[in-house]
């Protein structure tokens, strides 16, 4: 009796322990990412950096379903996300900036550093998710607004511009939707979200010949995406 009671616990501990080693190959996916960067191949850096968001838009769902709060409780899996967040939309691309000639030289050490600070605030604000399931302030998106510059090919003293107005972003109390967790047209939200990320990888696994489109069409869901953020909150609710 007592071994038909503990073996299910058992396997709810290995998958809880497993959906917290999958969530910690973020650190791994980072680590490719960086050499890739330093070695100039930004075909391998971008599909690194896929990899590593496919793991963190999925993490969540795994571990809500193995219950890690209660089968794996000896790990704080919200501190572990966070430190691999940290590394693959903030480090990674401060690593790109410097590498990279996307922004104009004698500014790439400050842009690159600029970001590690301000994100460093970001992550470690109390309310930085709020309990109404927003992001306040820009979410530190640096490796997506990495690679819209780099298939984008602006000029590099405007793509300085908009990585500061990003900046500046972090510090205004705008409450940017979490898409996973959004209340407001959620089915809608998230079905944009799924084709955004589709059509997304897809352009991004053709780097250099993406089809110049995909960007473009791209734009409807960031419009999207600010105007459901920007949208009076108690309004939004109330749909």
């Amino acid at each position: 009796m007592k071994n038909s009671m503990t073996r299910p616990n058992l396997f709810r501990s290995i998958a809880a322990w497993g959906v917290h080693l999958f969530t910690a190959t973020g650190a791994v996916w980072g680590l490719l990412a960086i050499l890739a960067i330093f070695d100039g191949d930004y075909k391998m850096m971008i599909v690194w950096i896929i990899v590593a968001i496919l793991v963190d838009s999925f993490d969540g769902m795994l571990a809500r379903w193995a219950d890690v709060k209660k089968y794996a409780s000896g790990m704080d899996g919200a501190l572990l996300d966070n430190i691999l967040d940290y590394l693959n939309y903030v480090v990674v691309p401060a690593f790109f900036l410097i590498q990279s000639d996307i922004l104009p030289a004698p500014v790439r050490l400050l842009a690159a550093c600029s970001i590690l600070l301000t994100s460093a605030y970001q992550f470690t604000q109390t309310d930085a998710k709020t309990a109404d399931n927003y992001f306040k302030g820009f979410p530190s998106y640096w490796n997506v607004l990495a690679l819209y510059m780099l298939l984008m090919g602006l000029p590099q003293w405007v793509n300085f511009s908009l990585l500061m107005a990003c900046n500046v972003l972090v510090f205004v109390p705008v409450k940017y939707i979490y898409p996973s967790r959004n209340r407001v047209l959620r089915h809608l939200t998230l079905a944009f979200t799924y084709l955004y990320a589709a059509i997304g990888v897809w352009g991004l696994l053709q780097y250099p010949n993406q089809p110049g489109w995909v960007v473009w069409v791209s734009f409807v869901y960031v419009a999207y995406y600010i105007a459901l953020s920007l949208m009076p909150k108690n309004k939004a609710h109330a749909h």
